[in-house]
């Protein structure tokens, strides 16, 4: 049987995308060290991410921008990003294992687990996949809308990046339906060029 893990990063940020990903393992393959991505070092991560690409059988990444965040409210947009990164594999599974209470619309069998990131070695590869990725690309958001720290804190609203945040108000990859994010708008919005975006 084919199984496939998918977990995401990102939802209690206030700036970024939300960010899934789908592994399939191969069997034949195995990855020792898989884990839940937040036990892990950043290096840990980085030094696993490179493993599970060059042997998963199959693995993609999906996403949702912040302003399907912000449309959809955060629940529907993750599972839009795992729904995204499934249908980016190019292969079929016959089971998928998801991290959390609920699951995206898929054509396959689906299981919600809590916890599974820590409990199956796929629903671990995929959550150390989306952790690496999304933290390589806040740290180009951050050259592109630089003085909020993205780099460092990831969008996650620390004392850093809440002092910013007032300081420079919102920028487009901020998400505006957030409490700190709508409390800087509603004392100072700001306005963008035309053709301004937050996508590098």
């Amino acid at each position: 049987m084919r199984v496939v893990g998918i977990d995401e990063v990102g939802r209690g940020c206030i700036a970024g995308p939300v960010i899934a990903a789908a592994v399939i393992l191969d069997p034949r393959r195995p990855i020792p060290g898989l884990d839940d991505s937040k036990k892990l070092t950043p290096a840990r991560r980085e030094s696993l991410a490179e493993q599970i690409r060059q042997h998963a059988v199959a693995w993609s990444i999906g996403r949702a921008e912040a302003m399907e965040i912000d449309r959809l409210n955060i629940h529907h947009a993750t599972l839009l990003a795992m729904a995204r990164a499934y249908r980016s594999l190019g292969v079929a599974a016959d089971l998928a294992r998801v991290d959390g209470k609920f699951v995206p619309a898929i054509p396959c069998a689906r299981e919600a687990v809590v916890g599974g990131d820590g409990l199956y070695a796929e629903i671990s590869a995929a959550s150390i996949l989306a952790k690496v990725w999304r933290d390589w690309e806040m740290g180009l958001l951050d050259a592109i809308w630089p003085g909020y720290g993205l780099a460092g804190h990831k969008g996650y609203p620390t004392a850093i990046h809440i002092s910013a945040l007032a300081r420079l108000g919102a920028s487009p990859i901020h998400r505006r339906s957030y409490a700190p994010v709508a409390k800087v708008l509603r004392q100072a919005p700001l306005e963008f060029p035309d053709g301004a975006s937050g996508l590098p």
